[in-house]
């Protein structure tokens, strides 16, 4: 795209504002969209005048991409033309959210005060994106301060008490979130699905399963709001985790009964987890027929719950049949898949098929993350297999990733303990290099070096680390 538009930049001494702003949308690479919108039109000497519309585009493309620097930069240009035009509040509210996904509070907070300097009106709208990038960054107190100044800022809405509640239910205070829920029907706010969604869910995840289903009630009888997939999947959730399979499929049954409501694979997802929970395995082919039956094709996530149950039960010849099972009906198996039988394999001392599955993972199409390495390598340290753990350390490392520091300490111990001097130091050499050891590791090695009296191992140690 930036090619053709210089292109028809030779062809023409000027490009329209309007014009431009439509090559700059088609252009899908933000760093090819910023040249663009930096060089507009290079053939004439006369400044380029960028309209709204063009700001808009460019800064909501690095915001996605998380060009952070950049997306500033032409923010601060866009500020110098305010006596040209007043940029919507919805741009600011689409910056605020990016810098919420990337847990950046503070620059987010730094957009909210900002709006007024650009002319912009700041409405319930921005406050929301605010609370809601503050939320997913677990910014509760200041949270808490916006709340106490509420009035201050706007009107609240439905959607900013639906934050509220849900801060408080991530902040374990059901109290504090029922408070919200009283104050919001005082304010004459009408909750809404997402209100009793987020109430629901929270008290199924305390086990409150009898006050969860007293507000399913209310909020049909008396708020005539009617229950979506979500709330559903939570009520049964809860009810599997109480092994209470009876109710839990009666409440299935309720939602197919209801033709606004449509099953999806979380429910048969979380049906199939309990079943295996309690032992009643034998009635899954039926859940997964019937799954099909009411035109809910098993996913990634179904997928799942049927591996990590088979590895609960150790048939981890079923769980590789399941596998296969996916490749076949053009489901790929993601990390997740691997790990849990990774971790089911390692549970049973089965290194060896843990480790084949763990460098198998490359050529299935999935690379192992975070979770594979530190599983198989705890796995490798429980088993004494301390070769090969070093050697997935080192790999781990290296990949950017960092063992659990208890994790570390256990291996570190039991090189010690096994008087595997040559591999000791390598290893401490290898956390060094990943900034991976901590001075308790370091107080430890000392500790039990010193009190075996081991001098020349101790020796040994120190030239290894220096000739490192």
């Amino acid at each position: 795209m930036l090619s053709a538009f210089l292109q028809m930049g030779k062809n023409l001494k000027t490009v329209s504002p309007f014009r431009f702003s439509s090559f700059l949308r088609l252009e899908e690479d933000p760093v090819l969209a910023l040249r663009l919108f930096q060089n507009p039109n290079p053939s004439s000497p006369k400044p380029f005048r960028h309209s709204a519309l063009s700001y808009d585009l460019i800064i909501s493309k690095l915001a996605r991409a998380k060009l952070f620097p950049d997306m500033e930069q032409i923010l601060l240009q866009m500020k110098q033309q305010r006596h040209r035009f007043v940029p919507k509040e919805s741009l600011f509210c689409h910056v605020i959210s990016s810098y919420g996904r990337s847990r950046m509070p503070g620059p987010a907070l730094h957009t909210f005060d900002q709006i007024p300097s650009f002319g912009s009106l700041r409405t319930i709208r921005s406050l929301n994106s605010l609370l809601s990038a503050l939320l997913a960054c677990r910014e509760f107190e200041k949270i808490r301060e916006f709340y106490l100044d509420l009035d201050q800022y706007a009107v609240p809405d439905a959607c900013t008490y639906n934050i509220l509640i849900n801060a408080c239910c991530l902040n374990k205070s059901l109290c504090d979130a029922w408070n919200m829920f009283d104050e919001m029907r005082r304010r004459g706010i009408q909750p809404n699905v997402i209100t009793f969604g987020t109430l629901i869910s929270a008290l199924c995840a305390n086990s409150m399963l009898d006050e969860a289903f007293r507000l399913k009630e209310d909020m049909i009888r008396v708020f005539h709001v009617k229950p979506n997939v979500f709330i559903y999947t939570s009520l049964i959730k809860g009810l599997c985790q109480m092994n209470e399979l009876d109710l839990a499929f009666k409440l299935k049954d309720e939602m197919l009964s209801d033709e606004t409501v449509a099953l999806d694979s979380a429910v048969y997802s979380t049906l199939i987890s309990g079943l295996f929970k309690v032992g009643r395995k034998g009635e899954i082919v039926g859940i997964l027929e019937e799954m099909r039956g009411n035109g809910c094709k098993p996913n990634t996530v179904s997928y799942n719950a049927l591996i990590a149950g088979f590895c609960g039960e150790k048939e981890f010849d079923s769980a590789f049949a399941v596998l296969d099972v996916m490749r076949e009906e053009g489901c790929k198996p993601d990390v997740f898949s691997y790990n849990v039988i990774i971790a089911g394999l390692c549970k049973e001392a089965r290194l060896r098929d843990a480790c084949d599955l763990f460098e198998d993972m490359p050529r299935r199409g999935c690379f192992p993350d975070v979770v594979s390495y530190r599983t198989l390598f705890d796995g490798l340290c429980n088993g004494k297999e301390f070769k090969e753990a070093a050697q997935t350390l080192d790999e781990m490392l290296f990949k950017g990733h960092k063992p659990r520091a208890v994790s570390v300490q256990k291996f570190v111990e039991g090189l010690c303990k096994e008087g595997i001097v040559e591999l000791l130091g390598s290893v401490l050499n290898s956390l060094m290099k990943g900034n991976a050891i901590d001075i308790d590791t370091w107080k430890m090695v000392i500790g039990i070096v010193c009190h075996k009296s081991e001098l020349l191992k101790t020796c040994a140690v120190v030239d290894s680390l220096r000739m490192a």
